[in-house]
């Protein structure tokens, strides 16, 4: 019964570890999506010599806005992924409180 049970207690720590990485996967999405606009500020910058801001105002307000919305997107996915790795070490710091002699095999 006690080895069922610490395999149950095993199995739920590495549940709680692969929800973690898709946590931390979420997290590296976010990143880049926030990223990305900052990429085509710059690329728009290099490349200001070439265009007229007055001829091209509604182009690249509508650029701006889409960029908004990314740099909104990705801290979004940031912190929710953030929060949620905190949710999961904090569980997993309660599981290895609760089952000692299974803590030394929990990182």
């Amino acid at each position: 019964m006690e080895k069922n049970f610490d395999s149950v207690v095993i199995n739920e720590v590495q549940l709680l570890l692969a929800e973690k990485r898709t946590s931390l996967a979420a997290m590296r999405t976010g990143i880049t999506v926030f990223v990305l606009p900052l990429t085509v500020i710059s690329f728009l910058v290099a490349t200001s010599k070439y265009y007229d801001v007055v001829h091209v105002w509604y182009l690249l307000l509508v650029l701006l806005i889409i960029c908004l919305a990314l740099i909104v997107l990705g801290s979004y996915l940031i912190i929710r992924a953030a929060l949620k790795i905190r949710a999961y070490d904090r569980h997993i710091a309660i599981i290895k409180l609760k089952y000692s002699q299974l803590a030394e095999f929990i990182e």
